[in-house]
């Protein structure tokens, strides 16, 4: 079972009387399923429903730890902060603590005995995430081996698969990977989410890319015939993962166009565990 410290992963500890509910009511998680379960998938979105920070919520003794992209921890913390307002809540970096992840090899199942870090809260199959102080985890694999394993489930990551401030959580797959609590109450960008729930117009989703040569580096530019579709995330050897507009990538597959990521020509299919579809094809025509 391989495991691994995710160093491009830095830890915001957030404690105090307040913190469950300050986070309950700025974050599109829930933090009761946080409590309950160990762990949880969300987002701090602007007030226009894009995504400005994805992240893994812990619980952690009497509060809870966010394991964010390093780059983007102190941002975030200072984001966060800005809506504590009044609350009890201490928001800061905790460099003594790291993330960890412990994978299958191959098809060997976990053992589901007591005390085991909870698994991902995006995906059963990516193993088990947790946080703790640095140091204390013996590991015998990389991050890129980590990212190896995410990029073959198809499993975006802000950031990289998708840009900070451009893209909604239906575009990062948030609503197929749990991470959008769709049944509680407000948070920042709440209503631009359920509207776009509740019309359907989400038309920008997460694909699972593979070719017969390596793929370009992130962002180059899918396409089919002279068409943009999208976008290119993380790649790593002959799969990666891609942030496309699916109707247009519907009509072009319809029609028998080959598709490329830069110059290399990719096989595209929905993620094992989507739960959306391909939708009709684009009018003529549509921008």
């Amino acid at each position: 079972m391989p495991t691994a410290h995710l160093d491009d992963r830095a830890v915001i500890r957030i404690a105090g009387p307040d913190a469950h509910t300050l986070l309950q009511n700025v974050v599109t998680l829930d933090v009761p399923a946080v409590d309950r379960r160990g762990s949880g998938y969300g987002a701090l979105l602007t007030p226009q429903g894009k995504i400005l920070w994805d992240f893994v919520l812990h619980r952690s003794g009497d509060g809870y730890a966010a394991d964010v992209r390093a780059a983007e921890a102190e941002a975030f913390a200072k984001r966060l902060s800005f809506y504590r307002l009044r609350a009890k809540a201490e928001i800061a970096p905790a460099p003594e603590l790291a993330v960890f992840a412990a994978w299958p090899a191959g098809n060997d199942p976990f053992p589901r005995s007591g005390g085991e870090a909870a698994f991902d809260p995006r995906l059963e199959k990516l193993g088990r995430r947790w946080v703790a102080p640095a140091g204390s985890v013996v590991t015998d694999a990389s991050c890129a081996d980590w990212h190896r394993h995410r990029i073959a489930l198809a499993i975006p990551e802000g950031g990289v698969d998708f840009v900070f401030g451009d893209a909604f959580p239906y575009d990062a797959a948030m609503d197929a990977l749990g991470g959008v609590a769709f049944e509680k109450g407000c948070y920042v960008g709440q209503e631009v989410v359920s509207r776009m729930r509740h019309r359907g117009t989400a038309r920008r989703r997460i694909v699972a890319l593979s070719a017969r040569a390596s793929l370009p580096a992130p962002g180059a530019e899918i396409v089919a015939g002279e068409r943009p579709l999208g976008r290119l995330g993380s790649s790593s050897a002959e799969h990666g993962i891609g942030l496309v507009r699916l109707d247009r990538l519907r009509a072009a597959l319809d029609q028998g166009l080959p598709v490329r990521a830069g110059a290399v020509e990719v096989a595209v299919a929905l993620p094992k565990w989507a739960t959306y579809g391909w939708p009709d094809t684009a009018a003529p025509g549509e921008d």
